[in-house]
């Protein structure tokens, strides 16, 4: 839910500003103009049938032998067909590869599976100084014992533990060994299970594995030297292995060194000898597990700034994102957009161009086109398990950069990420920065009520951001005053009725219906949850016209009420095709 409702917020706002007028009227063209009439007009009805289903609250349509619509419901539905038809939407050639009822189906079959056994074991010990939950003597003992069979080739190379996974899992036991609070140190029947277990490993682990799990010589006792003496082949993996005993010792680094191990290794690229698998993921799981410092977070957020496009726009919005990411594989923008039709596969100049567009003012990057470096990780996200530290940074991606004002909303989860996003927000140099706790890390506010017995720690719909001010307390960065500021949203303080998050079981094809009744002026959670979020981000990101609260919600909803919305979300699909053509 939270997918659907952080795009559509876009589009709400990409359209707030504009100017009272009749839409330009754009002549209906076929985006896919090798098919005949025919095929065209069929798949468009297939897609809408599986759109457009029995939904008594959204819209009824259902197709007759000689293919022509037979309209149940009323002027609603009379809109989303005539849109439908101008437009030629619903035509996305993976509409018919994969399975739109669930979200995992978008996961890119040429990945292989890492073996579960171990892959439950990394969920356990990866992770931070406080979340980790040592294994027990036989958990400990299946582990291990599945990594020697898998090594020693023993196992079906299905079911083989990955570079990647081998990587990872060491990683996570040395620095649990040498610098973790005593209570999520190795536990008593980890130090059997390895005792045990490590004579039999090091005479067939590979020397880069042995130097991960065993840097010093002394984690695992005895007098084995491979790992003191390893320093890798050619300069990138020199480089890494150093970066990797601080890490490894639960130490940090600085930005520059950061920076330096990314670009020597990224993209990752089949056939490419670079740095091996094993201590990338043991690079990146291990920094997340010593929690990254402000420093290490800026090298991850700024090695990637070398394709930076300026542009001179209003107040239009931009979207980034995947079709698939690890280790939730959740409902993604991309794929709602895709399988409406949208041309995903822009390039941040084509971007530009739509951004710059009067009839559109809102575009989509995926990471796949933007940042092929950080898309190329993908695999070894999935074998790692958890999430690295780029998962953070990521999301303060500035694929496109504008000359006049600027801001940056992101959403997060876990406590004590708001703070890091917030700097990296600051050394963009934007105007404005806005993170939000949503539900799951969704950038969206809910107008579910908090419970009474809540979790401790922050409550979901906390927002913290900074905004340009001329108010005395304000400070200065890059010649600008801004002002900080902290809350938490209560829907109900706004006139919103409490309401639960509908449920979408990682259905695609609901979060669209839900979504596009919300546009077409529905009224119910979803469209309450959008006009909450277009008003209360625009307001607290300080934006022209949003200064109060009550105005930039009323706004809102006369984008929504009066058609414009969908309006510019139809748009932005016809044209984000029609800019593809023109560019290449």
């Amino acid at each position: 839910m939270g997918g659907v409702m952080g795009s559509i917020y876009y589009i709400t706002k990409a359209i707030k500003d504009e100017k009272q007028h009749s839409p330009h009227q754009i002549n209906s063209t076929s985006i896919r103009s090798t098919l005949s009439k025919k095929k065209r007009r069929r798949e468009k009805q297939i897609s809408m049938q599986s759109l457009l289903n029995s939904n008594p609250n959204f819209v009824s349509i259902q197709f007759n032998k000689t293919s022509s619509f037979r309209r149940k419901n009323d002027f609603i539905t009379t809109r989303i067909s005539a849109k439908v038809d101008e437009f030629g939407l619903l035509q996305s050639d993976n509409l018919f590869q994969r399975n739109p009822a669930i979200s995992t189906s978008y996961r890119n079959s040429k990945i292989p599976k890492p073996n579960q056994i171990v892959l439950d074991a990394q969920s356990r010990v990866c992770t931070g100084p406080t979340q980790t939950k040592p294994l027990n003597e036989e958990q400990a003992r299946k582990v291990l014992n599945t990594i020697l069979k898998s090594v020693s080739g023993e196992l079906k190379e299905e079911d083989e533990v990955s570079k990647a996974q081998l990587g990872a899992f060491f990683a996570a036991m040395t620095i649990r060994a040498s610098s973790f609070p005593e209570s999520t140190q190795w536990s008593e029947g980890e130090k059997r299970a390895m005792s045990s277990m490590w004579p039999l490993l090091v005479q067939v682990l590979p020397p880069d594995v042995i130097f991960i799990a065993n840097p010093t010589g002394t984690i695992m006792g005895g007098s084995n030297s491979i790992g003191a003496q390893y320093y890798g082949n050619g300069n990138s993996e020199r480089r890494m292995v150093s970066a990797l005993r601080e890490v490894l010792r639960g130490g940090h680094l600085e930005c520059e060194d950061v920076k330096g191990v990314l670009r020597d290794v990224l993209p990752l690229e089949e056939g490419k000898s670079g740095v091996r698998d094993s201590l990338l993921s043991a690079f990146l799981i291990g920094q997340r597990m010593n929690r990254e410092t402000d420093s290490e977070l800026e090298g991850y957020c700024l090695a990637f700034d070398d394709e930076l496009v300026r542009a001179c726009y209003g107040e239009s919005c931009l979207l980034h994102g995947v079709d698939w990411m690890p280790p939730k594989g959740g409902i993604t923008e991309e794929q709602m957009l895709n399988f409406v039709g949208a041309n995903t596969h822009l390039n941040p100049l084509q971007a530009k161009i739509l951004l710059e567009d009067e009839d559109v003012g809102f575009t989509y990057l995926s990471q796949r086109e933007a940042r092929p470096s950080l898309f190329s990780l993908v695999t070894l996200r999935d074998h790692i398990k958890k999430r690295p530290p780029l998962a953070t940074t990521e999301k303060v991606q500035q694929l496109v950069r504008a000359s006049g004002r600027e801001a940056i909303l992101a959403g997060f989860y876990h406590e004590g990420y708001e703070d890091p996003l917030l700097m990296l927000m600051r050394r963009r140099g934007v105007h404005s920065g806005l993170v939000i706790k949503g539900e799951e890390g969704a950038l969206s506010m809910t107008t579910r009520e908090r419970p009474l017995l809540a979790s401790k720690g922050l409550p979901v719909n906390y927002c913290s951001g900074f905004r340009a001010s001329n108010h005395p307390s304000a400070f200065e960065l890059n010649g600008v005053s801004h002002e900080c500021f902290s809350l938490e949203v209560n829907a109900k303080d706004y006139g919103f009725e409490s309401s639960d998050t509908p449920r979408t079981d990682r259905s695609v094809t609901t979060n669209i219906k839900l979504g596009l009744a919300a546009l077409h002026g529905e009224k119910g959670p979803a469209y309450d949850r959008i006009v909450l979020n277009a008003g209360l981000v625009d307001h607290l990101l300080g934006c022209d016209g949003a200064e109060d609260i009550q105005t930039a919600l009323d706004r809102a909803r006369a984008a929504i009420d009066s058609g414009k919305a969908l309006s510019k979300i139809m748009n932005y699909i016809k044209i984000s095709h029609k800019v593809k053509e023109k560019i290449s």
